[in-house]
């Protein structure tokens, strides 16, 4: 006989009573078919912010984070069939929507089906046509908390909410609700959103290097335009940038410390170094609250905001604790930075990583290969630079370390449109998401902990060859890997 599903596979719910939503992060392939081979992956804050707003509203709600759990699609299946929620709810993106529609169309019909998401708000009209997504009541676009508190007390409220979509029921076609003064769904005031749940995390706070870490959300929204990037603006007109006031940042940093113990934090959004006003807002209160003391912290960052500040404010960055910055670095090639839209160049990424590193605070560079229009001497740019990087901060304080990436396109960005526009490709073929296994069957250690990281659609969109591509970044993955032994 078949084992029942494990409940406790659910995060943050009651199970002493009926289940009102349970919140499916899908897994990036089907696990049945290869198991996990690393043991980490990146919370799932956005979700666990709808769902932490939704149970303070007295709404039983759970996570279920089958990527961090390595789940099968049957097994989920079952799991979420076994507990009969009333909505089962997606984030769709496009490496996952395939699984998450897989899923959702074997759902049992009592369960309704809500879903958000980038894919959502770029192919709204397409994921409510497919034939597995039938069930979708409710298509949220957008940031949600307020709206899906609103959509588990009654669905029918979803007539009176903005840029909410769903099928008519009788002319078969997509239809949206909003009604006028209802716009401030689209926006919450993040100030007075409550913070994150812990309980709805698989692995946030976790132990990394004799600290407890956990991940936060300073701000949301990114003002810049990278051509391949699904924060870019141009595929996000709705949403308002904001950035959380210092006052409740620091307040959710000393309540991490006191209930378990967090002295390391990283800040995952686009803003946090990424704007000279809010790096001066933050330093100067980071400074006031003595952060530096008893803390440290990771944050994303903009080179070419971070190539303008002053060598004062740098010294101040790392007195507070900056502990790594995450850099989108991207290319090595002027040519190719200048048409993703970066509005940075070689130079600068010396440059502020070298003025990084000498004052201790560690750099983490991204690094794509295969861009649209890149050639072979472009793609050896890219390779020359993590190189030089390396030897750039071999003896310095803070280290340098790469972590490279293959293009995929995503829909709704410029990147996509461009594609597009040049009639080589059809949605299908660019939606084509494989999952691509570099571990050498789980032998190479270096590809360990980037499993979830390696997917493709499978084409070549420039001059080298995705064998080449693959070629340079398993032999990149593998220097880094043997550096980070060697500092050991």
């Amino acid at each position: 006989m078949e084992a029942r599903p494990n409940p406790s596979l659910v995060l943050g719910a009651d199970s002493t009573r009926p289940l009102d939503c349970l919140f499916v992060n899908a897994p990036l392939r089907d696990y049945a078919e290869r198991p996990r081979v690393n043991d980490y992956t990146l919370p799932v804050l956005g979700m666990a912010y709808i769902a932490t707003y939704a149970a303070q509203r007295g709404f039983n709600v759970g996570i279920l984070d089958a990527e961090a759990r390595g789940m099968p699609i049957a097994q989920i299946v079952r799991t979420i069939n076994d507990l009969t929620p009333r909505w089962a709810a997606f984030n769709l993106l496009a490496p996952t929507y395939e699984i998450s529609a897989q899923i959702a169309g074997q759902l049992d019909p009592q369960t309704m089906v809500m879903a958000g998401g980038h894919q959502a708000k770029a192919m709204p009209v397409e994921i409510l046509a497919d034939p597995r997504m039938l069930r979708c009541e409710a298509l949220v676009l957008g940031e949600a908390e307020t709206r899906v508190a609103e959509l588990l007390a009654d669905h029918r409220n979803r007539a009176d909410l903005p840029a909410v979509m769903w099928t008519d029921p009788i002319r078969k076609t997509p239809v949206s609700g909003g009604r006028p003064g209802s716009g401030r769904h689209l926006a919450p005031d993040i100030d007075h959103l409550p913070f994150v749940d812990r309980a709805f995390l698989a692995q946030d706070p976790y132990r990394a290097d004799g600290r407890i870490e956990a991940n936060m959300v300073g701000a949301r929204g990114c003002p810049y335009d990278c051509s391949f990037c699904g924060a870019a603006v141009s595929a996000n007109p709705d949403v308002t940038i904001r950035t959380r006031a210092p006052e409740s940042i620091l307040h959710e940093m000393d309540l991490l410390a006191e209930l378990y113990g967090v002295t390391a934090f990283r800040f995952v959004d686009d803003l946090f170094l990424g704007a000279r006003r809010v790096i001066n807002t933050m330093m100067t209160a980071f400074d006031r609250a003595d952060v530096g003391d008893w803390a440290v912290w990771d944050a994303t960052g903009r080179i070419n905001v971070l190539d303008r500040v002053d060598d004062a404010t740098l010294d101040l960055l790392a007195a507070n604790g900056l502990r790594e910055v995450a850099l989108g670095i991207e290319s090595g090639s002027a040519r190719v930075l200048s048409y993703i839209d970066k509005r940075i160049t070689p130079d600068m990424v010396r440059s502020v990583v070298g003025r990084l590193t000498s004052r201790g605070i560690k750099v983490k560079g991204y690094f794509i290969l295969g861009f649209p229009t890149e050639t072979r001497a472009e793609l050896d740019e890219t390779v020359q630079l993590v190189h030089e990087l390396w030897d750039l901060t071999d003896h310095r304080p803070g280290s340098f370390r790469a972590s490279v990436f293959e293009f995929r396109p995503y829909p709704g960005t410029p990147e996509w449109t461009r594609l597009m526009a040049t009639g080589r490709y059809t949605a299908t073929r660019l939606l084509n998401y494989t999952a691509v296994d570099l571990t050498d069957l789980g032998v190479d250690e270096s590809m360990r902990q980037r499993d979830e990281f390696n997917f493709s659609v499978g084409l070549q969109f420039g001059e080298p060859t995705i064998d080449e591509i693959r070629r340079h970044l398993v032999a990149l993955s593998r220097h880094q890997h043997e550096r980070n032994e060697t500092s050991r």
